[in-house]
């Protein structure tokens, strides 16, 4: 699988874990979202909702040095869902919009999270990941 290189990293660390030390490895990615960038305080509402995520999910990114960043906002009593998306704020930073654009729909599959979670979670990730190449598309244009 042709990941970008941290994200290529995390994924690894997951695959290395057994049962339990994934989810609590999943809750410590939960622990590090970083709040939201200051630019984006009080405009949450023009954030792209991803609505078929069962979570109130919230994205945005934005393109600094050729490289995108992605910012979520995701409610704290979510840390599932909080951890996957600090995931792909830290694994995808920096990475250009085609290397967005050529993540595997289903890359965590490849970390096992399916083992601990429930399939509407599972679900949640994937509609995370369309949302996220479709705002890689948007820069692209």
């Amino acid at each position: 699988m042709n990941l970008p290189a941290r994200l290529a990293e995390i994924v690894e660390d997951f695959r290395l874990c057994e049962g339990r030390e994934k989810l609590e490895l999943l809750l410590q990615y939960a622990e590090s979202l970083p709040p939201l960038p200051g630019w984006l305080q009080g405009r949450e509402m023009e954030m792209e909702a991803v609505p078929e995520c069962m979570t109130p999910v919230a994205v945005a990114a934005e393109i600094r040095e050729g490289g995108m960043h992605f910012h979520f906002k995701v409610p704290e009593e979510s840390p599932t869902v909080r951890g996957f998306a600090a995931i792909i704020a830290e694994g995808l930073k920096g990475a250009s919009p085609e290397a967005v654009l050529d993540l595997p729909a289903d890359f965590y599959l490849a970390m096992g999270l399916q083992e601990v979670l429930t399939s509407q979670r599972m679900n949640g990730m994937s509609a995370i990941v369309a949302h996220i190449k479709r705002l890689a598309v948007e820069q692209i244009r």
